[in-house]
């Protein structure tokens, strides 16, 4: 299947992904204001941010628009600018960051209920796919590259976590309303791991 995609949404995602990925990487400058960071602190920050994050929160959103397309909807990635300058503001200011950098626009004359709960849970399923991704990195002796697969494990579980919560605009709502046994398996299989990273998996 082709995927459709147009220049306005290659600058979206990019904008989007470098941003929340300057967020974070503000976050990992860890004990630390901006006046005293310089822009060498930055660098494996950012690096670290681009390939975790930022592929996590790419890949997740692309999940939605391949499904979506695939039952041929329009779909296209819009940035949330608003949202994009809170997060770099939360995370400079107070130290954490709430990330809602943007969605998957979808439209569709006739999307099924099954169509809509399908398009949902793919995000969160290839967060949990990307975890086996980043898992062999965690067991490299270089320990930057040991980071990024520990990151990459602990925020792609979260996510998925995070999105199957039945509330809102959150992936879990159609989800639960689609299929109840297809909320539950994915939701405990995202809790689950994300207790079992946080115990097992220690923050580098």
């Amino acid at each position: 299947m082709r995927i459709r995609t147009s220049n306005t949404e290659i600058k979206h995602l990019i904008i989007a992904w470098l941003a929340i990925s300057l967020a974070f990487a503000i976050l990992f400058v860890r004990g630390k204001w901006m006046y005293q960071v310089f822009l060498p602190d930055l660098i494996k920050p950012m690096i670290l941010a681009l390939l975790t994050v930022g592929i996590a929160f790419l890949l997740h959103e692309m999940a939605h628009k391949v499904v979506a397309q695939k039952y041929g909807c329009w779909a296209e990635f819009r940035m949330s600018p608003t949202m994009l300058m809170f997060a770099i503001l939360l995370a400079y200011i107070a130290g954490f960051v709430f990330a809602a950098p943007g969605a998957v626009m979808i439209f569709g004359p006739h999307i099924t209920r099954s169509q809509n709960g399908r398009i949902a849970i793919a995000g969160p399923i290839m967060n949990l796919l990307l975890v086996f991704l980043f898992l062999p990195l965690v067991l490299v002796g270089n320990d930057f590259i040991r980071t990024i697969g520990v990151y990459g494990i602990i925020i792609n579980i979260f996510i998925a976590a995070f999105n199957m919560l039945p509330f809102g605009v959150l992936d879990g709502r159609k989800v639960l309303y689609w299929n109840k046994k297809a909320y539950l398996l994915t939701t405990l299989a995202s809790f689950g791991m994300l207790m079992c990273a946080m115990f097992a998996i220690p923050l580098p």
